[in-house]
């Protein structure tokens, strides 16, 4: 919420001025926007299987990513709550790192598969630890149960996200995209699973051996 009182951002609010779009606007915010998730909303995130974080630094340098699991492995504890498991990636913590520092974080969940259509999450984002998210009242048997299908590794943490925006993102542009079965490593350290050194960046920085790839 700027300080106008409206959605969005006073930059947001100013090039809609500029560019004669405060009534689009205004009827989007009106018809579109919620500070909550209803129930739709989370009917449709329990059904998903990626999204894509974008998350930046204290200093506003930006950073996006995805995260992907079995349906529902982004959990909304209630209207105003949704969680996601950090299972063990890189190491480089990019995402945890940029929420240390600046708490702003924006989720897009697109169904490319059925109902072709996105919804975005804005919101302020805490990191959890494992140990204490089981002891929320709100974390279901059936979710742990779950995590632990996802090759048998538990979450090293999760990040919790207070909701302050959901919104549509129309189907217009959204390609049908097909789905096809293939065994998914869910957590490996193997790096030719994670796909080795597939853009030559060892190469082109002379690096060799079995650390170049990992």
């Amino acid at each position: 919420m700027g300080e106008s009182g409206l959605p969005g951002s006073e930059g947001e609010h100013a090039v809609q001025e500029q560019w004669d779009a405060v009534d689009r606007a205004r009827t989007f915010y009106d018809r579109q926007m919620l500070d909550h998730l209803n129930e739709a909303m989370r009917e449709f995130i329990a059904r998903q299987e990626m999204v894509f974080v974008a998350t930046a630094d204290s200093r506003g340098e930006c950073d996006s990513s995805f995260r992907a699991g079995e349906p529902g492995f982004v959990v909304v504890l209630d209207e105003k709550t949704v969680v996601y498991p950090e299972l063990r990636g890189n190491g480089v913590y990019a995402s945890l790192g940029n929420i240390a520092e600046n708490a702003h974080v924006g989720l897009m969940f697109v169904d490319f598969f059925d109902d072709l259509i996105g919804l975005h999450v804005n919101g302020s984002a805490t990191i959890v630890e494992h140990e204490a998210l089981l002891g929320d009242e709100r974390v279901t048997v059936p979710l742990l149960e779950m995590l632990t299908r996802q090759g048998g590794r538990r979450p090293e943490r999760w990040v919790a996200v207070q909701v302050h925006e959901a919104y549509i993102h129309c189907s217009k542009h959204i390609p049908r995209l097909t789905k096809v079965d293939r065994p998914v490593d869910w957590g490996t350290d193997d790096a030719k699973r994670k796909g080795g050194d597939y853009f030559g960046v060892a190469e082109t920085k002379g690096l060799t051996g079995p650390a170049a790839n990992a």
